[in-house]
């Protein structure tokens, strides 16, 4: 998902952002409502937005052995998101942006038995409190809009952790560190910054805690998480 994400958008948004400096001094005399924000140094405002979270597995040298499980895979379930936003400037093209916040999300767990195929899911659902923090790269204004990329590392805990519950066939660590990349457009008026943006999240080590008296979790090596989000930046 990564590698589309960067080669479908990421890669041609950096090349507008190249190209944008251009077409920015024909039109920059309509740049009106930037040029009101363009002199704070910093700004706040709120992120609402859903995401699509799920899990990256990988099998145990056990899955290759056993009678029981034939197939895993992740499933994946849409929630929602609330942040804060709190943006520094870094210069005319680089911001500084930390969003301390809540995510709301359902992951799933998919085991096929070898017996009958019967799909068995472990559902997940979680509370998330977040503290995501990102370099921000913003091209020239364009007739009061902006492209931008974002890229950062974000801490995550589980608030409605079931890593101590002795009910729970999967357990999920509590705690997670991802990196995140996403792009957006700024788009200014007069008393606000409205800015549309979309990122990926991947975990960056194994949130699985092992229980090896539970055949589902015997199966699995590692779990990552991995999360494609849709956000609403609203900034003034």
């Amino acid at each position: 998902m990564l590698h589309i994400l960067c080669k479908k958008i990421i890669i041609p948004v950096l090349l507008l952002l190249l190209s944008l400096p251009v077409f920015s001094q024909i039109g920059g005399r309509e740049n009106y409502n930037f040029r009101d924000f363009n002199r704070k140094s910093y700004y706040f405002g709120i992120n609402v937005g859903f995401n699509r979270s799920g899990y990256k597995l990988h099998q145990s040298a056990f899955f290759i052995n056993n009678d029981s499980i034939r197939v895993t895979e992740g499933g994946s379930e849409i929630g929602v998101n609330m942040h804060m936003i709190t943006n520094l400037k870094l210069g005319e093209y680089f911001d500084f942006r930390f969003l301390p916040g809540f995510s709301f999300a359902q992951r799933g767990l998919l085991f096929t038995s070898v017996s009958d195929s019967r799909v068995l899911e472990r559902k997940i659902e979680s509370v998330f409190f977040e503290l995501p923090f990102h370099l921000r790269f913003k091209s020239e204004p364009y007739k009061d809009k902006r492209l931008f990329v974002v890229a950062g590392l974000k801490y995550s805990y589980d608030v409605q952790t079931n890593s101590k519950s002795r009910k729970s066939l999967i357990k999920i660590a509590p705690h997670d560190f991802q990196y995140e990349v996403g792009v957006g457009m700024q788009m200014f008026y007069p008393y606000f910054i409205f800015s549309p943006e979309i990122k990926f999240s991947r975990g960056l080590g194994n949130i699985l805690i092992y229980d090896k008296t539970q055949n589902e979790a015997r199966v699995l090596e590692n779990v990552v998480s991995q999360i494609f989000t849709i956000s609403f930046n609203f900034e003034g």
